[in-house]
């Protein structure tokens, strides 16, 4: 990555069946040098590992750069899994060129290409296109996918979804929030019934949309990253079924963060509790800093995402630094800075 330049990001969408692991499989074994990692959020009967990134070469990506989030559709785990390991991939000392993304086919893309707003990620990240994956010979048959029982079976199994939206609303939100449209499983269907599946497919994007056509998800890589699409600046363009229609009535398009100086501690525990009631009083959704305990030599981290808090010492503190507490609190544009503040300072 060029110093100072955002990590490219790619999400990949799309039914389970479509071909996304397929896709990716070849990503990799083709990745031209650049350094990917993968955050895999849909398990198929593709496999994926370690070996596979021997595409983008031994010396530059390896078996920790692919992640694999099992704990259900990616849009309602934002905060609880992808932050975090979207967090840890940017932060590693070599960090990669490229993250690729192949969500859940039940995952709604706009909150995801949303979490690309988080503070500690936009100024590292950007979301360079969104790829929506369909299975052309599915589509041609009248069906969003080959096995839509599969998808019914998939979403009984996934206790963290929080929205059954039915699956032709599912597919307008993949399409709808796609810079390309990859129509896969070319070579099952006739060219006149392609042309008409591109055709009515066409309707449903925005103005300048690019399709292209793919067997068993070969595709030059060249073609699919680098869209520089910086979607997560275009969210208004991209809003899902539910926005459309109007039901969604808070904004989700901004953050905000502060910091809160405490000063020094005496009572780590009654610390803890209080940035806990605060978090899930505030619906903070990450609080992260140090803080300097009275009669402690090493400074205290506290790292917080949605509920989950965690306190460890990480050094001493260097002779002639300043003993102080610092807390930087995110959250969805509107927190109570004042009560926040007042709150943690108990």
């Amino acid at each position: 990555m060029a110093n100072g330049a955002k990590i490219s990001a790619t999400v990949i969408t799309g039914f389970l069946g479509a071909g996304k692991t397929t896709l990716v499989r070849h990503l990799l074994e083709n990745a031209g040098g650049r350094r990917i990692a993968l955050i895999i959020n849909e398990f198929g009967d593709v496999g994926i590992d370690g070996g596979l990134l021997r595409g983008c070469g031994e010396e530059l990506c390896r078996d920790e750069d692919i992640v694999e989030l099992a704990n259900g559709c990616i849009c309602c785990t934002v905060a609880d899994d992808f932050l975090p390991t979207m967090t840890k991939l940017i932060e590693r000392d070599h960090a990669p060129d490229h993250i690729v993304i192949e969500t859940s086919g039940l995952a709604l893309p706009q909150p995801l290409v949303k979490a690309f707003g988080w503070p500690e990620i936009r100024a590292r990240v950007t979301v360079d296109g969104v790829v929506a994956v369909v299975d052309a010979a599915a589509v041609a048959e009248g069906r969003f996918a080959a096995d839509e029982g599969a998808i019914d079976a998939q979403r009984r199994a996934d206790d963290s979804l929080d929205h059954e939206s039915p699956l032709h609303e599912l597919f307008e939100d993949q399409l709808i929030s796609a810079d390309m449209v990859l129509l896969n499983k070319a070579d099952l269907v006739d060219a006149p019934s392609l042309a008409r599946i591109e055709a009515d497919l066409k309707k449903e994007v925005r103005p300048g949309v690019r399709f292209v056509h793919a067997e068993n998800g070969r595709i030059d890589a060249n073609i699919l990253l680098g869209l520089a699409a910086a979607a997560e600046d275009d969210l208004e363009h991209r809003k899902s079924h539910h926005e459309l229609e109007g039901e969604e009535e808070h904004d989700h398009d901004d953050f905000e963060s502060f910091v809160v100086a405490l000063g020094l501690q005496n009572d780590r525990k009654a610390l803890l509790a209080r940035i806990a009631a605060t978090i899930r009083d505030h619906d903070i959704l990450r609080l992260k800093g140090f803080v300097a305990l009275d009669g402690a030599d090493a400074r205290l981290v506290v790292q917080a995402v949605g509920p989950r808090l965690s306190a460890y010492f990480d050094r001493p503190w260097a002779g002639g630094e300043e003993r102080t507490s610092s807390l930087v609190v995110i959250g969805e544009k509107g927190l109570d800075s004042a009560a926040i503040t007042a709150r943690l300072a108990g």
